[in-house]
């Protein structure tokens, strides 16, 4: 998934700090969001993930007008109680690493959250 940093992907726009470069909050939205993707064909009908953990290291700013691509990997699970662990990765349009680390998801039944 590659994603564009705007002004509204900025630290200062998250409240998360006061420069305006890629804030964390949003790196780690992304991350999740890639995480998502690559659980999703993994899954019965009617089944998704929820977030349970994530441990992510922002390793370099990115300036707004630059760009990300966020990739997730499953490292561990599903187990037997749907827990499933990624390895995931942002790397700026330079090759550089931006964010890495390990999101935890659980599988559920969607049913469960109402939609």
């Amino acid at each position: 998934m590659i994603h564009d940093v705007t002004d509204e992907d900025t630290a200062i726009a998250l409240g998360s700090g006061d420069v305006a470069v890629l804030g964390t909050p949003r790196l780690v939205a992304w991350l999740e969001a890639a995480t998502v993707a690559t659980a999703a064909p993994l899954l019965a009908d009617g089944r998704t993930t929820v977030g349970t953990a994530v441990r992510v290291k922002h390793r370099k700013p990115t300036p707004v007008g630059g760009t990300l691509g966020c990739t997730a990997e499953v490292s561990a699970g599903p187990d037997d109680k749907g827990r499933m662990t990624f390895t995931v990765r942002a790397v700026d349009g330079n090759g550089d690493v931006a964010g890495e680390g390990e999101i935890d998801r659980v599988v559920v039944d969607r049913g469960a959250f109402g939609s």
